[in-house]
């Protein structure tokens, strides 16, 4: 259906300070894209794009109600794959095993703190979304949460951009750039009216995410975090329609797969093609749903293999641990002890016997702060990524 594309205009461009090539300290125009208002649009899906949002609402549901419900640790294991894929795309990529230390409260890397910091903004994005509206409160406090470990961007965190800022080019101004989002001083209205379509019940549910999300990428709100927050806009979004209740789904992954594609189907909606990057994420879904039900079977299968492997003792520390490492598969010593319910001797026994038989790793080996993960539930995630990949692959 018909939608309306950015509206280009050109603006004085005053630069703080002169940098960069002669271009660059020469440069006096810019042209801005400025995103229509969307508030009161309707929107409906028709013909084969209808057919393939229906197909992705119902591959959603069927792995909300399927696993959703049956195998609780299914809902972190997929929001922190959909959290460092979307982290992936802006090329921050510690690795599952830091990020595990990360996770654990060990010593990590700068990448590996802003992968964590991005689980925790969208858990926050999407508890908020699950009891009430989405309000600008939610996403500035989920900004604040996603640039805590970056000191230089503290001034910024939580708020938005007072400066312009553009997509690709060159690093002191936006000539050349692939992308000039609206001058700052239309940030705030364009974010009211962004509030306003994606708290309306009126919409068909993943073509309303998929619309906000391009429409908040357009706007660009923040000087940092824009594409991480955006993409959790979209899981914030099927939570508030009731869509999703315990699982995430990981569309990050089909788009990491093929950023080129990815970007390629936003500069189509900014010119007005909104039915193919609905169809695009609709597609994603699908492929997304399909590879994280795989990953559902596989995680329950694990205890059964767990035990087969290690054969532990009714009530031993042993048994505790393998029944607690899908809630918890990475984790250190004082939380083994809690799960347990032993010594530190008896705890760390166990602990050695089942890194032996190759159940656990050691992530981090120092003598204090040590830390622990589940090979498995690391392989699986590796795993669930590789097929999203291959599944995306197969639909070019």
């Amino acid at each position: 259906m018909r939608w309306p594309q950015h509206r280009l205009e050109e603006r004085a461009w005053n630069p703080r300070q002169r940098q960069g090539s002669r271009a660059d300290r020469t440069l006096g125009r810019i042209t801005v894209s400025i995103p229509a208002p969307i508030a009161d649009l309707q929107y409906d899906t028709i013909g084969a794009v209808a057919r393939t949002h229906e197909a992705a609402v119902i591959a959603i549901a069927r792995l909300e109600a399927g696993f959703g419900e049956h195998l609780a640790p299914l809902g972190d294991f997929l929001l922190r794959s959909e959290s460092v894929a979307s982290s992936k795309i802006e090329h921050i990529d510690a690795g599952w095993r830091a990020f595990g230390k990360a996770l654990a409260g060990g010593k990590a890397s700068d990448e590996a703190k802003s992968q964590l910091a991005a689980v925790k903004a969208l858990i926050a994005m999407v508890n908020a979304a699950g009891t009430g509206p989405i309000t600008l409160d939610s996403l500035l406090a989920a900004h604040r949460l996603l640039m805590a470990p970056d000191y230089y961007s503290a001034r910024d965190a939580g708020r938005f951009r007072d400066v312009q800022n553009w997509i690709g080019g060159s690093d002191y101004t936006p000539i050349d750039a692939l992308y000039v989002p609206p001058p700052p001083e239309l940030v705030s209205e364009l974010m009211d009216d962004l509030l306003v379509f994606a708290n309306r019940t009126d919409l068909p549910i993943l073509a309303q995410a998929a619309i906000a999300h391009a429409q908040f990428e357009s706007i660009h709100p923040y000087t940092d975090g824009n594409g991480r927050i955006g993409r959790a806009l979209i899981s914030a979004i099927l939570r508030r329609r009731g869509l999703t209740q315990r699982v995430t789904v990981p569309l990050a992954s089909v788009m990491l797969a093929d950023t080129g594609r990815y970007f390629a189907q936003l500069t189509g909606y900014r010119e007005g093609r909104a039915d193919e990057f609905v169809e695009y994420v609709a597609i994603a879904a699908i492929h997304s749903s399909e590879a994280a039900a795989d990953s559902a079977r596989a995680l329950a299968e694990l205890p059964a293999h767990w035990r087969a492997v290690a054969r532990p003792r009714a009530n031993s520390a042993d048994e505790s641990l393998i029944a607690a490492l899908l809630d918890t598969p990475i984790f250190n010593a004082d939380t083994a002890q809690q799960i347990t319910g032993t010594t530190d001797t008896n705890a760390y026994k166990a602990l050695a016997r089942l890194t032996e038989v190759g159940i656990l790793e050691v992530l981090s080996a120092g003598k204090r702060d040590r830390i622990w993960a589940a090979t498995d539930v690391l392989a699986e995630l590796d795993a669930l990524n590789a097929a999203i990949g291959k599944r995306t692959a197969e639909h070019r």
